[in-house]
């Protein structure tokens, strides 16, 4: 083979390993085998099988691919089958044990394997033009990647960040905030554990998530505070008085983004404020790209745009929103002027509308 051939050749490879690596760590995260490691110690494969419920063979497969991996530690590689000792190392736990760490990561896993079950479908709605019907929310719905970031993070460190925004949220009468997308919930509770005087309504097509929502709220204890309906985000009867609107990484995702916009600028009090967090991508398209906006665009063919493709009238933007295209959203749903927040994200960027 020729040096370009060859190098394709290799990466082909080396993305399939990644694939099959991810498929090994859903299997890790959906059975508890990484919280039996963690919270059990060191095992071997027939303690892991009786800590968790599972087949030895199955399980013994597993460890020997993660320990091949250096996904986890082996105390004797010279041990017999059934007598290795397995365990996960201190590195390891936060991405692949600690649901509440910021850097948890085997969430990944579970996205990939969800998109994959939606390929055969993507391939006809490629040819028509349409979108893939729904997945089941079953066996395991979205991945919950946002929960500890946002329960870290957008009381903590983002909102008390855009000052006027922040000092409205902590004063008297107490502030209304719509959080249109919300998913599962996590940005609406986070912003009522954050600021204890507010009231928030968490909004979502999604009806499955929307139920996930309202127990996360109560597990939280802010149900008080907290309500959430399913809702199309451009629907007028909305309109209400906010002082907040947030859209936080969906907007991306909706059909008709004017229409959403035009009913948020409705639902704003005097003085209140929309704050946006979307994909962090570049101004302009460039090939080949940095790793992040491939990664974007990935999730764009795969899952974002095919989600927006069933309206008829969709605007079908795509995850890669470079921050022009809000701005012509905005414009055109009458807003003033968009503003790039000088918040640093890896991953996000943030955005606030005036209208």
């Amino acid at each position: 083979m020729d040096e370009p051939t060859e190098a394709l050749a290799d990466r082909l490879f080396r993305d399939a390993l990644g694939a099959l690596e991810l498929y090994t760590i859903y299997l890790g995260e959906r059975l508890g085998l990484y919280r039996a490691l963690h919270e059990g110690g060191a095992a071997t494969s027939a303690e892991l099988a009786t800590r968790t419920g599972t087949a030895e063979r199955y399980v013994r497969e597993w460890l020997e691919h993660h320990a091949a991996s250096g996904l986890l530690d082996l105390d004797d590689v010279a041990a017999g089958p059934l007598d290795r000792r397995y365990r996960l190392p201190a590195a390891h736990v936060p991405l692949l044990a600690d649901h509440d760490d910021v850097r948890f990561a085997a969430y990944r896993a579970i996205d990939i394997v969800r998109a994959a079950r939606q390929l055969p479908d993507l391939v006809e709605a490629f040819r028509t033009g349409t979108a893939p019907p729904p997945l089941p929310w079953e066996p395991e719905g979205r991945a919950a990647e946002n929960r500890t970031i946002y329960l870290t993070r957008l009381g903590a460190e983002w909102l008390p960040a855009i000052a006027d925004v922040d000092g409205r949220l902590r004063a008297e009468p107490p502030a209304r905030v719509a959080d249109l997308a919300c998913g599962m919930g996590w940005s609406s509770i986070a912003i009522a554990h954050a600021y204890p005087l507010v009231s928030v309504e968490g909004f979502d097509l999604d009806a499955d998530a929307i139920a996930d929502a309202r127990r996360n709220a109560t597990a939280e204890g802010v149900v008080d505070r907290v309500s959430f309906s399913v809702a199309d985000a451009a629907a007028p009867e909305l309109s209400g008085r906010y002082d907040l609107v947030t859209i936080l990484e969906g907007f991306h995702d909706m059909a008709r983004p004017v229409e959403v916009l035009k009913t948020v600028r409705g639902m704003l009090a005097d003085g209140g404020s929309v704050v946006m967090i979307d994909e962090n991508v570049a101004d302009d398209f460039t090939a080949p790209a940095p790793e992040l906006e491939r990664y974007h665009y990935g999730w764009s063919v795969v899952a974002c745009l095919p989600g927006a493709m069933g309206d008829p009238e969709t605007a079908a933007t795509g995850a890669v929103m470079r921050t022009a295209t809000l701005r012509r959203y905005a414009e055109e749903a009458g807003f003033h002027s968009v503003e790039v927040l000088p918040i640093q994200d890896p991953t996000w960027r943030f955005y606030r509308l005036y209208p």
